[in-house]
């Protein structure tokens, strides 16, 4: 199976598997950027605990679903995003205001929108979940 985007290809099948009730999945293809996602989709519950796996290839990833996504997905392209600027994003990718997140790469790590406006700094839009 061919894959374009790792991070999309995960996100969706998270999707895929709460919606058909799963209490697990398996992934594959875990760099640090998914793993600071999954870290930041898990402090946010809507995730479990997740746990690596060597398998001697790249890694798995497996993971403890909660059955709290609704949608999730990657932001294409990534927008290059102002501190200022995060309510027209959050009112283009989530469905009402205070319900959902964005996940932002910025210069002080992989954060939700909400942190990156307290700390006052911008950065790039990498995935939204609600």
């Amino acid at each position: 199976m061919a894959m374009n985007d790792p991070m999309a290809n995960i996100l969706s099948h998270i999707q895929n598997y709460e919606k058909i009730g799963r209490k697990e999945v398996l992934l594959n293809h875990s760099s640090n950027v998914i793993k600071e996602v999954l870290r930041v989709l898990n402090e946010n519950s809507y995730i479990g605990d997740f746990e690596e796996i060597d398998n001697g290839k790249g890694g798995l990833v497996k993971l403890n679903l909660l059955n709290n996504v609704n949608k999730c997905g990657v932001i294409k392209p990534n927008f290059q995003i102002k501190k200022v600027e995060f309510d027209k994003f959050e009112k283009r990718f989530l469905p009402a205001k205070g319900f959902g997140i964005l996940i932002v790469s910025t210069s002080q790590g992989i954060m939700t929108n909400e942190q990156a406006k307290e700390k006052g700094i911008g950065g790039k839009l990498l995935a939204y979940c609600y």
